[in-house]
C-alpha cells in the first residue's frame, strides 16, 4: 500500500451494514445478484468432478440465507465483504458435505447417465478437454502459485485482498500470478 493513501472502501460494506441495521431487502438483493453467480461457480469448481448443479444451487441459497442472518457479525476491519461471504459459502459447503456423508447416498440417474450442459456434444467435449488440460497444468505449479491463483480467480479477490489475506507484499502476489499464468500458457500451448 502506498504511503498517504487510504485503502479503497469496500463497495459492498454499506449493503451489508444496511442489511444488518435495517433488514434492508433492496441492499440484500444487490448482494444476492452480485454474489450468487460467483458463489455458484466457486462451489462447482471446489466440489470437483462430482459437482452437482442442484447441490451447488442449494448450498448457494443456504449460504446467502446465512449472509442475511449473520449480517450484523460482519466486521470490515477483519475482512472484505467478498472474503466474508466466500468464507460463509465455504463453511456452508463443508457443513453440507458432512451432513450428506452421514446419510447413505443412493445412486441417482445423473451418476450413471451424463447429460451434457451444452446441446452441442463437440462444445461439451472441447470444454471438458480444456478443463482437463488446465487441471494438469495447475498440478505442475508450486503450491504458493496455486494458492494465489485460487484466491484471485476462484474466490474473486483483488490482488490487494490476496496480499492482505496471505500477509504478502502486493508485488509478490502479482509476480506469483504472472509466473503461474505464463507457465500454464506454455504448458497449454504444447
Amino acid at each position: 500500500m502506498h504511503k498517504g493513501r487510504s485503502p479503497l472502501p469496500d463497495p459492498w460494506a454499506e449493503s451489508v451494514r444496511r442489511v444488518a441495521a435495517d433488514r434492508d431487502r433492496a441492499a440484500f438483493q444487490e448482494l444476492y445478484h452480485h454474489f450468487t453467480p460467483m458463489i455458484r461457480a466457486f462451489l462447482l469448481k471446489s466440489m470437483g468432478a462430482g459437482a452437482n448443479r442442484s447441490e451447488a444451487e442449494e448450498i448457494t441459497q443456504e449460504a446467502l440465507i446465512k449472509v442475511w442472518n449473520k449480517a450484523a457479525s460482519f466486521n470490515s476491519s477483519k475482512a472484505s465483504v467478498n472474503t466474508w461471504i466466500f468464507t460463509i459459502a465455504r463453511n456452508t459447503r463443508i457443513d453440507f458435505i458432512r451432513r450428506n456423508e452421514r446419510n447413505e447416498r443412493k445412486i441417482a440417474i445423473e451418476d450413471i447417465w451424463h447429460e451434457p450442459e451444452s446441446p452441442e456434444p463437440l462444445v461439451d467435449l472441447q470444454q471438458r478437454r480444456a478443463e482437463q488440460v488446465i487441471k494438469q497444468a495447475m498440478a505442475t505449479l508450486p503450491d504458493e502459485q496455486v494458492q494465489v491463483l485460487h484466491k484471485a480467480f476462484m474466490e474473486g479477490k483483488s490482488h490487494n485482498e490476496v496480499a492482505e489475506e496471505l500477509g504478502l507484499p502486493l508485488g509478490t502476489v502479482k509476480s506469483r500470478i504472472r509466473l503461474a499464468l505464463n507457465k500454464m500458457q506454455i504448458l497449454i500451448d504444447r
